[in-house]
């Protein structure tokens, strides 16, 4: 889709409320890149549909059909109700900005309906599943100082619910582990997490064997070349482990931060703190774990109750 033409006014206006993303409110580069996106495609629709540059009369003037019709071409195209709705996520956060920033208003954005999202239950890995996978990576081919870096890696995920990203934004200098962590989250808010010793240990094991030296402000993570571990190794890493142990597609890294989750409310964790935990800006976002363990609940009731065993 076509960017913006740089001649379009009204563009500036979206630069400035993407750097306010970035600069003041923290949020994650892939989100601010995903954000540009959206109103790119936006702004090269409007033009398109009005014939001409856009500029702030341009917006202030755009009906809920044209909302509309924008949304309709971006569905035909081929995005999913998730991207839609992220979609329409960032053109309410940009006229919002606009008009509390003066520049216009126009409410007919707010009208608009999000569309029905799937009901995503997160799929965690059982307990023996989940420890097969940290006490596997060992079996597989690869440097020790490697095999134990992944190790460490995914025992931060199982044994501290970090996001992948959280875990590989660790600096060197955060280490050795202590009793708790201080971990920089979505929004650029922090939180505080307990370390178990098994994480801990996981972590100064890696850095014992790692062959650089880095600065305590350098990654704590780092790949064969000595720059910051790319995501996709870890991912590789888990691939690698799925096939091993006969896991489902669904054994991602991130299903270990899930497995993290379910297995504290299993074992009588409450949910306000695996909000806390976790990160989770809602609590509605935690309360999926909960679909997790009735689910979990119900195959143990038809699996040993006499009355759902005579039905």
């Amino acid at each position: 889709m076509a960017q913006p033409a740089l001649s379009d006014p009204a563009w500036s206006d979206a630069r400035a409320y993407l750097d306010g993303l970035s600069n003041e409110r923290g949020y994650a580069g892939n989100t601010v890149a995903a954000y540009e996106r959206d109103l790119a495609g936006f702004y090269s629709f409007v033009r398109e549909h009005v014939g001409g540059e856009v500029v702030r009369e341009t917006l202030a003037a755009l009906k809920a059909s044209d909302f509309r019709s924008f949304l309709a071409k971006r569905r035909n195209e081929g995005l999913s109700n998730v991207s839609i709705g992220r979609t329409l996520s960032s053109l309410r956060g940009f006229f919002r900005y606009l008009e509390r920033n003066n520049v216009l208003t126009n409410q007919a954005v707010h009208s608009i309906k999000r569309p029905k999202l799937p009901h995503s239950v997160p799929k965690p890995l059982a307990p023996d599943a989940a420890q097969a996978t940290l006490s596997s990576v060992d079996a597989d081919d690869g440097a020790p100082w490697v095999l134990a870096r992944d190790t460490a890696v995914l025992t931060l995920l199982y044994g501290c619910g970090l996001r992948i990203s959280e875990a590989l934004g660790l600096r060197w200098g955060d280490a050795p582990l202590g009793k708790a962590l201080r971990v920089v989250g979505k929004g650029n808010k922090e939180r505080v997490v307990p370390v178990l010793p098994i994480v801990a240990e996981a972590v100064e094991a890696y850095r014992k064997l790692c062959p650089f030296a880095p600065a305590p402000e350098t990654p704590l993570f780092v790949g064969v070349r000595g720059r910051a571990l790319n995501p996709g190794v870890v991912q590789r890493r888990m691939r690698t482990l799925r096939a091993t142990l006969g896991l489902p597609d669904s054994a991602t890294p991130h299903a270990l931060r899930h497995s993290f989750a379910t297995h504290l409310l299993a074992g009588g964790a409450d949910l306000r703190s695996i909000q806390e935990l976790l990160g989770h800006a809602s609590l509605s976002t935690t309360q999926r774990y909960t679909d997790v363990d009735t689910d979990h609940l119900r195959r143990i009731y038809d699996q040993a109750h006499p009355r759902a065993r005579s039905s």
